[in-house]
Parts: C-alpha cells; structure tokens; sequence
C-alpha cells in the first residue's frame, strides 16, 4: 500500500468533520463507489488496508464489507489539491453494489476501458476452472507456444484488415488480437495490470521530446 505524504493534512474541519471519499479499481481504472470519512475512518483504513468509512445512518465506522465480505483492499491513499476529498485506488473482493454490480455507477455507460479487466477476469477463471470444455480452457491447456501462436495469426489478420481498410474486419480482429494476448499472458503467469506498469515506467522515464 501506497500513501501519499498529504494525508495528514487534510483538511476535516471545512466540511464538519466528514469528508468525501472516492473508491476507484487500481487495475481497470472504475469508479466503484463514494462514501464519507472522518479522520477514525481514514487512520482504520490506512492502518489496516481496508476501506473503512464513516457511516452517517449508523453514526459509526463501518469497514465495507464488513458484512458480505466484498471487501476493498488498499493500494493508495490520495488527496486532491483542496485537501478536502480522498481518492482510494483499491482490490475488490467481489461485487462493490449491494445490487451486486462491481460498481454503485453505471460504469458500463461512461467507460469500456474495465471490460479488458473483465475479461482478463473471465479468463483467469477458466484457467482455474475444473471444466475444460471451454475455447480458453483448451487453448490455455496447450500451453504458451499454442497461446503465442494464435497471438501471431491475430496479428497478421489486423495488419491485414487494415492494409485493405476493411475497418468493421479491424475492429474484430482488433479485439480477437486482445482476447489472445490476455491468454498468452495468463498462460505465462503474467497480466494486463503488469503491462500497464511497463508503460507507465517508460512513461515516466521519457523525456517530454522522445514522448
């Protein structure tokens, strides 16, 4: 867990006591749901890595989950520039809604970028599955030269729909592309959130003109 040296200052007082909370998914980027701390609430959460709140209807700390054990496991803690609102970057442990969704937002309308999460989800748990009938079972059974394999063929088809600016046929091949590398990264041990992390250190390492 990761906490941002300005915690300690935030300001408590300007909203009596009680200041917004944002819980986001440190992987997908989705914004799983708001709720309200104090500076108990904050100390708990940061002290035992789970998002705990203040609860106005119960006047009390309550850790969410506490309850359905769909826990929210800490990765960051950060403050905007007012020091009046928290941003959490967390892990759910299951559905973050009480209705069951992953997040209290309609998040399958404002953003597709969680759906490489889910999938990437989806394919974990077939390769965790006792059932083999799937595709991703099969495939994942063949192992990574199989995997890598298909990732190659993808990515002929790509070039190939767009060399002949067959844009629908790019868009498929596009998604096939990712679904067969999100394999081949699981069949290797690895995952998405690892790539990512790559390309924010190159990131970070680039000077403003080789960007």
């Amino acid at each position: 867990m990761r906490i941002t040296s300005n915690t300690t200052e935030i300001d408590f007082a300007k909203a009596n006591g009680l200041v917004p909370a944002i819980v986001q998914h440190a992987r997908s980027g989705e914004v799983l749901m708001q709720g309200y701390m104090n500076q108990d609430a904050l100390t708990t959460t940061l002290t035992e890595g789970r998002v705990t709140f203040f609860s106005r209807s119960k006047q009390r700390l309550w850790q969410k989950g506490e309850s359905s054990g769909n826990t929210l496991s800490v990765e960051s803690v950060h403050t905007d520039c007012d020091r009046d609102s928290i941003l959490i970057l967390a892990l759910p442990a299951g559905p973050t809604c009480h209705l069951g969704s992953s997040s209290c937002f309609s998040a399958d309308d404002l953003s597709h970028l969680p759906e490489l999460e889910r999938l990437q989800q989806r394919i974990q748990a077939r390769a965790s599955s006792q059932e083999s009938g799937s595709y991703t079972a099969k495939l994942l059974a063949r192992g990574s030269k199989r995997c890598a394999q298909k990732v190659g063929e993808e990515g002929v088809e790509v070039a190939l729909a767009a060399a002949t600016e067959n844009d629908p046929e790019l868009l498929n091949e596009s998604a096939d592309l990712l679904y067969h590398l999100l394999v081949t990264l699981e069949s290797r041990g690895q995952s998405l959130n690892q790539v990512l992390q790559v390309l924010a250190e190159r990131r970070t390492a680039a000077s403003p003109a080789a960007e």
